[in-house]
Formats: structure tokens, sequence, C-alpha cells
């Protein structure tokens, strides 16, 4: 074979190997991600599709969960709030016959001006035996009352344990004026 065919064939050969490098780079390399992107976007929406169809389909489960969470918040005015909580601190304490050494409520604002609720923070400190504070704290758990524990706090009275003291701080949930409907 001549010299400059070979070197004619060898220029052309890195020529066209150069051109499909460049064709993969600048077309089918994005062409492929665009693709693989696009069906993990479609993979997505079908994916809340359905969950928005989950959700559709259990509308009355959630609307009466939602009336039920509603209407046992504590109300918007802070002195009824603070008397809802004490009037149920009250009942719990005496059903369960735990001594609640002091009682403290505090209004906390929302950390966000547009939130559509605030919470009427209460600490309790109590003493009793173990079971009467078990007793105490199921009864709170198991009440309707929209109520979250923040921070517990057992600490023994006594060498033996049998007297123990209870640090309670819990979280009421106060829904504003807006949010008392069912959401659409």
């Amino acid at each position: 074979m001549d010299p400059k065919n070979r070197e004619k064939m060898l220029l052309i050969t890195v020529g066209v190997v150069v051109a499909l490098w460049v064709f993969d780079l600048v077309v089918i390399d994005p062409v492929t991600q665009a693709y693989k992107d696009r069906q993990a976007a479609i993979q997505k929406l079908k994916e809340q599709i359905d969950h928005g169809v989950s959700i559709l389909g259990n509308k009355s489960a959630i609307e009466s969960k939602w009336n039920t969470m509603r209407t046992n918040t504590l109300p918007d005015n802070s002195t009824l709030a603070e008397n809802r909580l004490f009037s149920s601190f009250l009942g719990w304490e005496q059903s369960a016959g735990v001594t609640v050494v002091r009682q403290q409520p505090t209004m906390s604002d929302p950390p966000d001006q547009d939130a559509p609720y605030k919470n009427e923070e209460f600490h309790v400190d109590m003493t009793g035996s173990l079971d009467q504070l078990f007793n105490f704290l199921y009864k709170m758990e198991s009440s309707p009352l929209g109520l979250k524990v923040d921070s517990v706090e057992l600490t023994s009275r006594d060498d033996s344990g049998r007297q123990l003291a209870l640090g309670l701080t819990v979280s009421g949930l106060i829904l504003l004026q807006q949010t008392n409907s069912v959401p659409q």
C-alpha cells in the first residue's frame, strides 16, 4: 500500500473516530440523559398520582380524623385554653391518684406569623408511685385532647424508688379561626 494512501486512510479513520466521539459527546449522551430524566420524572408523577388517588379513596376517613382532631384542640382564647388544660389535668390527677405539686401554663407564639396554629405549653410537676404515674401518663396519652409530650423527667424521691417525681411538659394545639374548617 502506498504510504500516501495509508496516511489518507489513517487520517480518514481518525477523523471518523473523532467525529463519532464528538457526535456521542454532543448528541447521544445528552439525548440519553434527557430520556433517563424524563423517565424518572414520569415515574415520580405516576407515584404522586397513585398517592393522590389513595388519598381521594380515603377522603371520608381523613375528613373524619380531621374533624376529630379539630374538635379536640384547645380553644383560641388563652384563658379558656388554660382552663381546659387545668381541668383535664385535674381529672387525670384524681383518677390516677398522683399529687400535683406545680402547674404552669405558657402561651407560645408560632415561629411563623402566618402559621395557622399556636401552642399552649403546660408544665406540671407531680409525685406518686410508678403505677400512679404510669396511670396518669396513660390517661393523658389516651385522651382525645390535642396534646404532644415535649419532655418527661422522672426522678426518685426516696432511696427505695417507691416515691417518684415526674416533671412533664406538654404542648396543646390551638388552631386559629382560618383552619377550623375541613380542608378542601
